[in-house]
């Protein structure tokens, strides 16, 4: 019998792993993908206290730092989870992997989201023949070479940014007439003279032989409509959608995005089932806002499986 089962190992889910067991919580966390999608993040500059760190430099201390204050850490994926009845006031929850049965008292879910894909014609037949969703993983790849970013914010801002190193040009397929970026990374974006943005552009499809060899775009206002550009790689920073589909079935509310609805104690509808991260209806989606939501609800969760009843 665990006091809290999480299941995520991204930010939220190590977070809440280090907080929980802090507290006295006997405390599991399912990693599927430990570190989660902040690996594929090349630097992290406004977690604070760390003036700049990488992505996958930040989940492996995170990491550490659950497994030191006592928290255990399965790579497993959960399939199930089922509500069972209260024991003596204290909510119960069965929690089901591939290889076992898992019992506690409360559950956070932080199972974060996916990377958005395009739908352009070509994008599926190329994906991992210069079509990527990560330029961390696969920038290096792309040395001396043309490659473009789909995306107006602050993440395909950061994607051209780190291919600029490795590309010899990096254009940034915006489709509104903004890049929504942050200030200092817009700055960076105008400065770097690899880098080309393309306002009101749209891709309509991406083509080549064995791997893509050119993005035809849409006709529009912006300057290359419905050109072609010989491009040896596209990265795709168009957004994620959450992974609710475990909260959805153990009957947690949800909103019009799929995005688990939460209250400021991280509680769901359901009784002793939390969430944090990039999966609830949080407008603001940090790695940092993410853990603040995982510390909250261990916090929450420390007092259902100390009171039972009475909270």
């Amino acid at each position: 019998m665990y006091d809290f089962i999480v299941i995520g190992g991204g930010c939220s889910g190590l977070s809440a792993g280090m907080y929980a067991t802090r507290l006295g919580l006997k405390t599991l966390v399912f990693a599927e993908l430990p570190g989660g999608l902040i690996t594929t993040t090349h630097l992290v500059e406004n977690w604070p206290g760390i003036i700049t760190t990488t992505g996958p430099d930040l989940a492996m201390a995170l990491y550490n730092h659950a497994e030191a204050s006592g928290a255990e850490i399965k790579n497993e994926i959960v399939s199930k989870i089922e509500k069972l009845p209260d024991v003596n006031g204290f909510p119960q929850f069965k929690t089901i992997t591939s290889t076992g049965e898992y019992i506690s008292k409360t559950i956070l879910i932080a199972t974060g989201s996916h990377h958005r894909k395009l739908g352009a014609p070509g994008e599926a037949e190329f994906e991992s023949k210069g079509v990527s969703y990560c330029a961390l993983c696969d920038g290096a790849f792309f040395k001396n070479k043309v490659v473009g970013v789909v995306g107006g914010g602050d993440s395909a801002a950061k994607e051209a940014l780190f291919l600029s190193e490795h590309a010899s040009k990096v254009y940034i397929i915006v489709r509104k007439d903004i890049l929504r970026a942050e200030p200092i990374n817009a700055q960076r974006v105008g400065q770097n003279q690899k880098i080309e943005v393309l306002f009101n552009t749209e891709v309509e499809s991406i083509s080549g032989a064995k791997s893509m060899e050119r993005v035809k775009l849409k006709e529009g206002k912006g300057k290359l409509s419905g050109k072609e550009i010989e491009m040896q790689g596209i990265f795709m920073a168009i957004g994620q959608y959450p992974q609710t589909g475990l909260a959805k079935s153990l009957g947690v509310d949800l909103n019009a995005k799929s995005e688990i609805i939460i209250n400021r104690k991280s509680e769901t509808n359901v009784r002793g089932v939390f969430a944090a991260g990039d999966c609830c209806d949080s407008e603001f989606k940090q790695a940092i806002t993410g853990s603040a939501e995982a510390v909250i609800a261990s916090y929450y969760a420390f007092h259902i499986c100390t009171t039972g009843p009475s909270f």
